[in-house]
């Protein structure tokens, strides 16, 4: 079990503990990991009734005078007697389950604390955290120091300054110093010049790049969709918010309310409202036959069991289908938290792959917003000039609709009989497509051509006769059409959009009927989504409310293909059709009424309704308006044209809101999504302390909750996972979780500290991490004894300064940065760096990976497009994790394949040329050069015996490409930037090699 390595330091260290067996530190864990799985939360896997997590049950009369636990009496305790039985039947963990012997030292530990009363106390993580006694100034300092005295072990002195500049800056910035900054601080003789350099990296954008990318991964931010279709979806407006979120030092408390539920903040803006997609990031499915309600509940629970792992780290997801087996969490707590985010309004478990799923919000950037405004005040502006023109404008109205206008009707077509149809224009396939257009012949320029992912309107007079079926409109394939159809059937109208006939489509249908006899103005319009909320449909110029008939299941008309519509679908429509247009695009209402009046016939017009007014106005307005007056309407016309247009191009970002009333949540039985028990509301897991009674309960009495002083969890939690970014590990390892079954804080007086110091800071970010950094614990030499490796490998007792490969995005941001590659600007869509050709269709298919041109290979590798199915390749290398999941805690391999992609990838192979290029253009000594690469790789100079081996590399590749100049030619032509023409293939190939001999070092890629 992991538990048990996460002991050694407890059972190492034993003789320097306090004389008192420790429940929390040395009971707990033990009992934790080889009783409670029988004999702990679970009712449904609890054996013979007896609970040893809970004190008064452990030490209950279990029946004719029968004790588990004798406080003070080992001896006649049940526990001692099962351990330290002989029958094999008899022994506890059970023989007959495949379990050991508990270990002798084990059972002696047991047997103190059974003989000492064997006094219990609540898990430290549910206990709200107290500020230890410790120096103001460097308490970190104290209580490692404190610890390392216990151990008898001394701490290393201060690293060296480049080392621990270098150290720093990959920290705080995730890229390395330049040489003129390594120059600035050596040269830097005040006794603030540390904490002076920190202050400046806190403040750099590069210090919130670096910081987000942490939070991207646990947030599972990607910019697909995920699973088997894994279709693109639109959030980096969200990335972008976090990004600034750290520049600006959002305090952290404000950070996580405003991404649970800044949707229901009082007055909510814009930023707040795109915050919470920090809980729409989760997988979404497109899959053909999936059960919509069941992946619904399965994004549901996402949000709850990221919620817990990323700001209580607790495993609330074992929860889903029993109570927890190890853990004070019930399945109802689990059901209880699910209820807060069970309410999002229109979200499907089936998602149509085509872009944001709603509830999304156009989400302006700063710029666009600014032009946005301004377009606003114009428009206000123009309005209240043609406000002012209104007296004039009427006037002339009344000239101009004086005489009894007649209205030119086009010829039209009559259609009548059963098993068929008529069109004008085209009325065949071309192209797998088929459309009713006037006097549009197939081969015709202007013959529109979309599919069902274009917004389009639909147009046409209709006089039915007989409703009972007629095509209106078609451009519906067989098999796979990708299209849409325009129906009559019944009397409604129907309109098919199609991805898949077999399982994906919408099929929408108005509810009531069209009158017959009569000439009607049929118009729909769609605005390009698989969604009835996309589609309207008018009938003379008045909204018709629509339904879904079939949705994800889409059967043409009586169950029959199109191209079959003879006699055996039955169609009859007896009538006639006058004008019929299409659009490519969804025309708004008022262009809608401006077309219905230009193609509208002569019994409408008379009409006396309000409607029919308001149509002959817009008429006049469009066609008749004097030009003195029509000039100003036009220039209101052409601001709100240009307003729209800018809106179609601003970002969308998938967001939280509330449905009311709120969506009601049950017990799911073992978790499955029909099987519905008792029915729960929102609530916070009854073993947790905190929650105020005036807090509301929806997402944002959660979010205060989990920011309260009242919280035990939080603070620790994301101070523990501030540490592992610095450290690597954790103050307690397994930073998803602080219950039972995680790992006990090897320096739980400095956990509690930080977390303490974090609150009272005012959740100041960059104040704990310059906390930590500026400490003497950080600041020491990572250089190890073999006896301290042999002792402590992991640095868990931290006598020594952190040393560990530095993180996946580093490894490819340091070596742009150090090529002089590296594109520096933050936030915006993301980008397609290179990738190895061919991947994506080798393993989903569909179309292929294209890499961008110019900036988009260079940026840092936050902004990478993140494909669910198929990550980046070259950050999964280096152990980036997928993104389908929250993910906390950071790993480190180390694998050849590492080292093949730091030699063999084109981003490698392009930024040695780069830097084989800085490094011959500094001048002309080889020694200079070589120096060179160095100060910007590793942040110093080679050692006399390094540069021996340079020069004598160099020397060796020089002779190889002058024998072979079409191998160097070759080797210099990966990557897109352009070749510096100022140095011949043989000159700068062989400062090419030894340039990726110096990004492979493994001092490189390695923080010391």
């Amino acid at each position: 079990m992991r538990l048990l390595a996460g002991l050694f330091f407890t059972i190492a260290s034993m003789a320097q503990e306090p004389s008192r067996v420790q429940f929390n530190r040395q009971i707990r864990p033990l009992l934790s990991d080889r009783c409670f799985a029988c004999h702990g939360p679970d009712p449904g896997n609890r054996q013979s009734g007896l609970r040893l997590d809970r004190e008064a049950e452990a030490k209950a009369d279990l029946g004719k005078s029968h004790f588990a636990i004798v406080p003070g009496d080992a001896a006649h305790s049940g526990i001692y007697q099962r351990i330290t039985s002989s029958n094999k039947g008899q022994r506890m963990p059970p023989a007959y389950a495949g379990h050991d012997r508990l270990p002798d030292e084990q059972i002696a530990l047991i047997k103190r604390w059974i003989e000492e009363g064997a006094p219990y106390e609540a898990h430290y993580s549910f206990i709200a955290p107290q500020r230890p006694s410790a120096p103001a100034h460097d308490a970190i300092d104290h209580f490692i120091h404190q610890r390392l005295d216990r151990e008898g072990l001394q701490p290393m002195p201060e690293a060296g300054r480049r080392t621990l500049l270098r150290r720093v800056t990959l920290d705080l910035t995730g890229l390395p110093p330049t040489p003129a900054e390594t120059a600035a601080f050596l040269s830097d003789s005040q006794p603030n010049a540390y904490e002076r350099t920190v202050d400046r990296l806190l403040a750099t954008s590069r210090y919130a790049e670096r910081m987000a990318i942490r939070w991207l991964e646990a947030a599972r931010y990607a910019d697909t969709n995920g699973y088997q279709s894994d279709g693109q979806r639109d959030m980096w407006r969200w990335r972008d918010w976090v990004i600034d979120a750290y520049q600006k030092n959002m305090p952290f408390d404000q950070f996580t309310i405003e991404q649970i539920a800044g949707d229901l903040l009082p007055h909510a803006t814009l930023s707040q409202k795109i915050a919470t997609g920090f809980q729409r990031n989760h997988r979404t499915n497109a899959e053909g036959g999936i059960v919509d309600e069941e992946f619904r509940v399965e994004y549901v629970a996402d949000r709850a069991e990221t919620t817990s792992t990323v700001f209580l780290g607790l495993t609330l997801g074992c929860a889903r289908c029993h109570d927890h087996k190890f853990d004070p969490l019930a399945q109802k707590d689990f059901y209880s938290m699910f209820a807060f985010y069970n309410n999002v309004p229109d979200e499907r478990g089936f998602v149509w792959n085509f872009g944001n799923e709603p509830p999304y919000l156009k989400s302006p950037l700063p710029a666009q917003q600014a032009k946005l405004d301004d377009l606003d005040d114009r428009i206000q502006i123009q309005r209240e000039k043609l406000t002012k023109l209104e007296p004039a404008i009427a006037k002339a109205q009344a000239t101009w609709a004086a005489p009894d206008k007649p209205w030119q009707i086009t010829d039209g077509l009559v259609l009548e009989g059963t098993g068929g149809f008529a069109c004008s224009g085209m009325c065949q396939p071309f192209d797998g497509n088929s459309y009713l257009e006037r006097k549009l012949p197939p081969d015709s320029p202007d013959q529109p051509k979309f599919d069902n992912r274009d917004p389009f309107t639909f147009a046409a007079w209709i006089k039915p006769e007989d409703g009972k079926g007629a095509i209106l409109s078609r451009a519906e394939d067989e098999w796979e059409g990708q299209q849409h159809g325009l129906y009559l059937v019944d009397g409604k109208l129907r309109l098919h959009i199609v991805f898949r006939w077999s399982d994906l489509g919408a099929r929408v249908e108005t509810v009531e009927t069209i009158q017959l006899h009569e000439w009607q103005h049929v118009l729909v319009t769609y605005d390009g989504g698989m969604r009835a909320a996309g589609i309207h449909m008018y009938v003379n110029g008045v909204a018709r409310p629509v339904k879904i008939l079939f949705d994800n299941l889409v059967w043409p008309i009586e169950n029959k293909y199109p191209w079959r519509i003879g006699a055996g679908a039955g169609l009859r429509f007896k009538g006639e059709i006058k004008q019929t247009l299409i659009y490519n695009r969804a025309l708004t209402p008022e262009e809608a009424a401006t077309i219905l009046l230009k193609e509208t016939p002569a019994q409408l017009t008379s009409l006396p309704s309000k409607a029919a007014q308001a149509k002959l106005r817009m008429a006049f307005l469009d066609l008749a308006l004097p030009a003195t007056l029509k000039r100003e309407r036009d220039n209101l016309l052409t601001l709100e044209s240009e307003r729209k247009k800018l809106l179609e191009t601003l970002p969308t970002v998938m967001v939280m809101q509330e449905s009311s009333p709120p969506r009601q949540a049950y017990i799911l039985k073992r978790g499955a999504y029909d099987q519905h028990g008792d029915p729960v509301a929102p609530a916070i897991p009854a073993s947790l302390p905190g929650w105020q009674p005036q807090w509301p309960q929806n997402r944002l009495g959660l979010a205060r909750w989990i920011v309260s002083r009242q919280n035990p969890l939080t603070a620790r939690v994301i101070v523990n996972r501030y540490w592992q970014m610095l450290f690597g590990t954790g103050l307690v390892k397994t930073v998803e979780d602080f219950g039972s079954q995680g790992e006990w804080p090897l320096h739980m007086e400095l956990l509690d500290w930080l977390a303490v110091e974090f609150m009272e800071s005012g959740w100041d970010t960059k104040a704990i991490l310059k906390t930590i950094v500026t400490s003497a614990t950080y600041r020491q030499s990572s250089h190890v004894s073999p006896a301290l490796l042999a002792r402590d490998p992991e640095n868990r007792l931290l006598a020594r300064g952190p040393r560990l490969r530095i993180a996946p995005e580093m490894v490819r941001d340091q070596a742009l940065a150090i090529s002089g590659l590296l594109v520096d600007r933050v936030g915006g869509p993301s980008v397609k760096p290179y990738q190895p050709p061919g991947l994506w269709q080798e393993l989903v298919g569909g179309k292929g990976y294209t890499p961008d041109q110019g900036d988009g290979l260079y940026r840092r590798s936050l902004y990478t497009y993140w494909k669910r199915t198929i990550a980046p390749p070259g950050m999964m290398n280096f152990d980036s994790p997928s993104r389908e999941l929250c993910v906390v805690r950071e790993g480190r391999t180390n694998t050849p394949l590492q080292a093949l992609n730091l030699m063999n990838d084109v981003l490698y192979l392009e930024a040695s040329r780069k830097l084989a290029e800085r490094m011959m253009n500094a001048g002309t000594s080889r020694e200079h050069r070589l120096k060179l690469a160095y100060q910007l790789t590793l942040g110093r100079e080679p050692e006399p015996r390094e540069m021996t081996i340079l020069i004598r590399t160099l020397e060796q590749f020089e002779r190889q490409y002058q024998q072979d100049p079409a191998a160097a030619e070759a080797y210099l032509k990966q990557g897109e930037s352009s070749r510096d023409p100022r140095w011949k293939a043989a000159e700068l190939a062989p400062y090419t090699a030894v340039a990726s001999l110096i990004l492979n070092l493994d001092e490189a890629v390695t923080k010391e």
